[in-house]
């Protein structure tokens, strides 16, 4: 446990590639303890990123490509085939953690693709140029975050009122997060915003996570539970709706965290812009549509039991825990990228922006 430091003194995911370690903060422990963990093993890597004591999908590309790198500094024969065979043996371990987070198969299939560009050059050159690959999806995810920060800056004004639901803050990337970062930025310009963050039950993202990070930074968060999102916005006291993304479908349909529909159908009824960031990353052109999208479905235990003294649901009751839902694509007012926001019909203005992509940068404002 450490005290008297900050949150936002920590880095989410970070690399001691002295001592083979990938190093998180673990978020299963927030906000009651801040509590370091130092993983060395591909198996404590896959249960942290399984157990969520990392997650939100920039920090999991993050902690992937990292852990990846980790395994294949490991991996003792000089034969490139037999390297990539034990590489590719890691690679599907740690992708078969979380399903429904494209970040994780995507910058493992980076990865994997360093290899495959590199495979005449001794395997000890290969490890060097999966740690720099490595070491750019963390940077990038930094200016990305950033980028996305600025476009939905541009999108509300000083003294609005705001909602996020679950956490797509600092914890779930690098630095700033996606939902957050307009936030985040605003903050630093003197924006005031009010923010009202959803709890995000069953496991209290929002009120453990995001409550918690955007409170140590000064700003101003008003907590709500996941059923008052609808009342807020009718008293008038939302102006626009800020939400991370797992995964964008090419239609512009949209899986976040379980609720995040219902926020989006509320926004919807009461006329409030709704927003989705999402890194260009988290775009999958070969899902068509939200309905291709694999849902992760938990535990039932998260319902009837976590975070409560008591158990507080009859004993063998049955329970239906998906992890996310679907936003469709009708309900989202504009989908935030570190290239621009891209607004209906989304199977142009997406096709759009990953063409924008390609050039291999980030755009400045």
């Amino acid at each position: 446990m450490n005290k008297g430091h900050s949150i936002m003194e920590y880095e989410t995911v970070e690399l001691d590639d002295e001592n083979g370690e990938l190093v998180i903060i673990d978020q299963t422990k927030l906000p009651f303890k801040t509590e370091i963990l130092r993983l060395k093993t591909q198996q404590e890597i896959w249960n942290a990123i399984y157990l969520l004591q990392v997650r939100g999908a920039p920090a999991i590309g993050v902690a992937a490509a990292f852990g990846i790198y980790l395994a294949a500094k490991e991996i003792g024969s000089e034969d490139y085939r037999a390297f990539y065979k034990e590489f590719q043996k890691a690679k599907d371990y740690l992708d078969s953690a979380r399903p429904t987070a494209v970040n994780l198969s995507w910058a493992l299939k980076r990865m994997e693709a360093v290899c495959n560009r590199n495979k005449d050059k001794p395997v000890k050159e290969i490890k060097k140029a999966l740690l720099k690959e490595a070491e750019e999806i963390r940077d990038r995810d930094v200016s990305v975050c950033r980028q996305m920060g600025e476009y939905g800056l541009s999108l509300v004004k000083p003294g609005d009122g705001l909602l996020t639901h679950c956490n797509a803050g600092k914890l779930a990337a690098v630095r700033y997060g996606t939902a957050t970062a307009p936030m985040y930025l605003g903050a630093e310009r003197g924006y005031g915003f009010r923010i009202f963050v959803d709890e995000t039950r069953p496991l209290l993202q929002g009120a453990r996570l995001t409550a918690f990070e955007l409170h140590e930074s000064g700003l101003e968060v008003i907590l709500i539970c996941d059923n008052m999102s609808a009342s807020v916005m009718r008293s008038g006291w939302v102006n626009a709706v800020f939400v991370g993304c797992d995964r964008v479908a090419a239609n512009g349909d949209t899986a976040n965290k379980i609720g995040t529909s219902m926020a989006a159908l509320a926004a919807k009824r009461y006329g409030v812009p709704f927003y989705v960031c999402a890194p260009t990353s988290t775009i999958d052109m070969e899902m068509k549509t939200g309905d291709d999208i694999i849902i992760e479905e938990r535990p039932g235990e998260e319902i009837t039991e976590m975070w409560f003294k008591e158990r507080m649901a009859p004993e063998g009751i049955n329970t239906y825990n998906p992890s996310f839902d679907v936003t469709d694509n009708d309900l989202i007012t504009g989908i935030v990228t570190e290239y621009g926001i891209a607004y209906p019909p989304y199977t142009e203005s997406l096709k759009k922006i990953l063409a924008e992509s390609l050039y291999g940068y980030v755009p400045q404002l």
